[in-house]
């Protein structure tokens, strides 16, 4: 069995303006949350995100989230298959999570949940 997608994230200039606009294209509910505004998608079967202004590169994104049992281990297994660890393991409240490139530069999210 693979690892399931738990989680996207829409980086940005101007999260207001962003939440406003994706609540106003999908009517996604919108919540404040620190630095980030959670996403319901309302979905039953769908996955949630957040939106993010981080205040530097990168500005415009998306990414989204695969969970596993092993970040570390993954951005290994990644780096091996042609990989490139982007942003090591980042302990949050609700878990840990990394960035990685693929072989074409496109960035991929891991998550671990606590």
């Amino acid at each position: 069995m693979g690892q399931p997608v738990v989680h996207f994230e829409i980086g940005c200039s101007d999260s207001a303006k962003t939440a406003d606009f994706f609540s106003g294209l999908f009517g996604w509910n919108m919540q404040a949350m620190g630095p980030a505004t959670m996403i319901n998608t309302g979905a039953g079967s769908g996955i949630h995100g957040h939106i993010t202004a981080l205040g530097h590169e990168p500005r415009h994104y998306t990414t989204f989230y695969v969970q596993v049992d092993d970040v570390q281990g993954y951005l290994d297994k990644a780096g091996k298959l042609g990989g490139k660890t982007l942003v090591p393991p980042v302990e949050i409240p609700t878990g840990t999570f990394a960035w990685f490139a693929d072989p074409d530069g496109n960035t991929i999210g891991l998550w671990k949940p606590k």
